[in-house]
């Protein structure tokens, strides 16, 4: 067993409203930011998990997106190749 890391993204699905993106995207047009035209306001989270290899660690966290770490209904993930922790 070798020790992994790996981050996840988790970011609302497109199309569904994000009033947390939408008060940052205000506020930078206020601050003079003109050209934004869209902020999606997610999460960022890293792992550290044991595997025989890195595909196995990827499914292993893929697993927990879908069953905890990620609201299948509202978010979208993705998750970073897994690298030696």
């Amino acid at each position: 067993m070798a020790r992994f890391r790996i981050a996840v993204h988790i970011t609302p699905r497109k199309g569904l409203l994000d009033p947390q993106g939408n008060a940052v995207k205000d506020a930078l047009h206020t601050l003079g930011f003109k050209a934004v035209r869209n902020v999606h306001v997610g999460r960022y989270i890293v792992l550290e998990t044991e595997a025989y290899d890195a595909i196995a660690a990827e499914e292993t966290v893929t697993d927990m997106c879908r069953k905890l770490l990620a609201n299948p209904v509202t978010e979208d993930f993705e998750i970073e190749s897994a690298v030696p922790a």
